[in-house]
């Protein structure tokens, strides 16, 4: 086992370094904060007067005391639906947390934000929770308080396979798998979305707050022309004593939240994946200095070793085909005590045994079939992989396609899709075409995935992708009888360039839920952790079936 990394030098462009990634994140953080808000102070305010807590509130009240919540999807909506006035957090509080001790998907409606009405980044982020959910077989607790759908986005959010409807599908196919579902009305649940608590193996309901039907006051004089108030039509008294729809009648949030941990609480004994632990131990450097590592510039190499060496549990990785492939990093360590199996790109330029200089962050052929070698071995030893995305891609080029790039590189995909252990991944800088693909990007089915504030994902480069689409534009304009000056062209390669650089941002990413979350480079190993605690609720491995790879 080859230890990682050396002491970091604080050189002046270090410090330069480290400055410039503090700020990001904080800067980060500064919009989180409001993000986290909600419908602001004055929603708050106004649910409280109610009598209610915040989807937030409930959630702390509702987890173990001390414990952490892993919270994703927090940028879901970030600058999408500005025009309808925003949608911070896509409307909906999702995490990982624990309760009376288990491990829990949480799932809480904020009312604050358009009274936890549904927009389609809402449905897409509780698809996401649900998935996490029966992926790893963990207890999901939904906390309901919504208006329902959008009704001003209701053609995007109601009739296809991914919309709002799969929610009930999931809840079927949940309860099938044996999958404990707790749901809590604590507000409104209209229309469809009553179908939710209901589905779920025990539902509770507010005293004088919640309230669950079809059809609201309004629509049932409008259909049937009865004149109704919202607790006789679908309140406590109504669900609790006469249509015997819900399980506990709760006399406050409070009360509601300490139920549900009474519930969790005597939970039987479930089985495990029992993936390898040991005892953890830190990293030998300090995981701050991952901001010196960096660069300011996402096109400057760095070594991934430095990297890993501030991740990794004693700094130690046991590296698979150390001299082959060099731009792809394999090898077996430990993140706070769990074994797995690590793939990462390196982003120094590095020299093959012949003497050829290899890119930094291009995958070559013999990484590519190195990796993919890698990924089999883990499947064969039931160790979860994690992947170290900073990929420019694969490489291109006369000698690349006659040693056979595609081939390669479809191997290593094929090895990717086809991978059954728990796969996680975090993208560290560049994750641009298909080498988002095969590093395990979103489509490739991480249980987990994160992206640190130096994240770019997109088809490829900014500067490369700005210059085709320059190309275009300007033959379009020239077909049209319109020719551009030297300055026009410099003007709109500018618009171009900064217009597609915006959508190569984590934010930007995040927002439409490609990752799960933003997270600070020092927390890695704890996100990891627990990603990989959360896993191991699963036993079922299906054996790895490579289907057609061509050797």
């Amino acid at each position: 086992m080859a230890t990682l990394g050396s002491p970091l030098a604080r050189t002046l462009e270090v410090e330069a370094r480290l400055d410039h990634h503090r700020n990001r994140w904080r800067m980060l953080q500064a919009i989180m904060g409001r993000i986290r808000q909600g419908g602001g102070e004055k929603a708050i305010a106004r649910e409280h007067a109610r009598g209610k807590l915040t989807a937030r509130e409930r959630i702390e009240r509702l987890i173990d005391p001390g414990s952490w919540f892993m919270e994703l999807g927090l940028w879901a909506g970030y600058e999408m639906y500005d025009e309808e006035g925003g949608c911070p957090a896509g409307g909906t509080i999702v995490g990982i947390g624990r309760v009376s001790g288990r491990l829990c998907v949480i799932v809480a409606n904020d009312a604050t934000v358009k009274a936890g009405a549904w927009f389609p980044i809402t449905a897409k982020k509780n698809l996401r929770a649900q998935e996490i959910a029966m992926e790893n077989r963990l207890p999901i607790i939904y906390l309901v308080d919504s208006a329902g759908v959008y009704l001003p986005m209701q053609d995007e959010v109601f009739p296809d396979k991914e919309h709002f409807g799969r929610i009930f599908r999931n809840n079927a196919v949940m309860s099938s798998m044996g999958i404990p579902q707790i749901a809590a009305i604590m507000g409104p649940c209209v229309a469809g979305g009553a179908y939710l608590p209901i589905m779920s193996d025990e539902a509770l309901i507010v005293d004088g707050t919640g309230s669950v039907f079809l059809a609201g006051p309004y629509l049932v004089k409008a259909a049937i022309g009865e004149e109704v108030d919202i607790e006789t039509l679908g309140g406590a008294t109504t669900h609790s004593e006469i249509s015997g729809v819900t399980d506990y009648r709760m006399s406050d949030d409070a009360a509601c939240l300490e139920q549900i941990r009474r519930i969790l609480d005597k939970l039987g004994p479930f089985p495990r994946a029992g993936f390898n632990r040991t005892e953890p131990r830190p990293p030998k450097y300090d995981p701050e200095e991952i901001y010196g590592i960096l660069p300011r510039d996402p096109s400057q190499p760095y070594d991934m070793r430095e990297v890993l060496a501030r991740i990794l549990d004693g700094s130690e990785l046991e590296e698979y085909k150390a001299g082959y492939g060099k731009t792809l990093i394999c090898g077996y360590g430990r993140i706070d005590g769990w074994a797995v199996g690590i793939v990462a790109n390196q982003r120094a330029v590095v020299r093959t045994r012949k003497g050829e200089m290899q890119i930094g962050g291009v995958i070559y052929s013999d990484s590519a079939d190195k990796a993919a070698r890698f990924i089999m071995n883990c499947n064969q030893k039931r160790i979860p992989l994690v992947f170290f995305q900073d990929v420019t891609g694969f490489m291109v080029g006369t000698r690349a396609e006659h040693g056979g790039i595609i081939k390669d590189g479809a191997k290593m995909v094929n090895a990717v899709a086809n991978s059954t252990v728990p796969k996680f991944t975090v993208i560290v800088g560049n994750s641009f075409g298909a080498g988002n693909y095969a590093m395990c990007g979103k489509a490739y089915d991480p249980r987990l995935i994160f992206a640190w504030p130096t994240a770019q994902i997109a088809v490829m480069g900014g500067m490369q992708a700005a210059q085709t689409l320059l190309q275009i534009q300007v033959a379009k304009l020239e077909r049209q009888g319109k020719k551009l000056s030297e300055e026009e062209k410099a003007q709109l390669l500018r618009e171009i360039q900064a217009r597609y650089e915006q959508q190569m941002q984590p934010t930007y990413a995040a927002a439409r839920l490609w990752v799960d979350e933003i997270i600070d480079p020092l927390q890695t190993r704890q996100y990891l952790s627990l990603g990989i605690e959360m896993a191991d609720h699963n036993p079922e491995i299906p054996r790895f079936n490579p289907g057609v790879i061509q050797t």
